[in-house]
């Protein structure tokens, strides 16, 4: 399976995007959300991945955030939503605001979502309930997307015993478009104070 993918975007469309990674390039379904942060095209971008298998098909769906994959694969869990559907659901609310709504009960709300009826909404508070972190959990919470040799800094610091609080606190003190090195020193600089 494959779970995450690095590479060139080559074309960007609201819910699909094309990668290429290795002369290969991969269809990859995102969530309008998603299309509203990709970076330009011929910029490299990494996706968490979804990979589904049918009989018929391979596909692969992407998240720009580990949560967002997280929450993606709560909502398949539902009776009667499928991984299409799920994308949609993610398009139509924002990911804490639908865990919010859920946990609310709050079912006037979830049926404002395109494709959701009652029925669904229903199911998905009834199923949904019990697997959402608590209220003020970090797991759903929202942090901005970052690059791909942001990552590389983020994952470095980690390394290196810092908190992740901490290391994306230091990162968002650093300006986005240098090197590595650059950004690994002014991160290093800010934890330092």
């Amino acid at each position: 399976m494959i779970a995450h993918l690095r590479g060139k975007l080559i074309s960007r469309h609201p819910s699909l995007v094309i990668v290429e990674t290795a002369g290969v390039g991969y269809d990859v379904t995102i969530s309008v959300p998603a299309f509203a942060e990709l970076p330009p095209l011929g910029s490299e971008v990494a996706f968490h991945i979804h990979t589904h298998v049918r009989e018929d098909q391979i596909a692969l769906y992407g998240f720009l955030r580990p949560e967002e994959k997280q929450l993606f694969e709560k909502l398949i869990t539902v009776s009667g939503i499928g991984p299409k559907l799920a994308i949609t659901i993610l398009s139509g609310m924002p990911a804490d605001e639908m865990v919010n709504s859920i946990r609310a009960n709050d079912l006037a709300r979830l049926t404002k979502i395109p494709g959701i009826g009652r029925k669904t909404a229903e199911r998905m508070v009834l199923e949904l309930r019990d697997k959402l972190p608590p209220a003020g959990a970090n797991e759903m919470r929202v942090i901005p997307s970052l690059s791909a040799t942001q990552e590389d800094v983020l994952s470095a610091l980690l390394n290196l015993g810092y908190q992740r609080g901490a290391a994306e606190k230091a990162l968002g003190t650093v300006e986005k478009h240098t090197s590595f090195d650059a950004m690994f020193r002014a991160s290093l600089a800010f934890m330092a104070k």
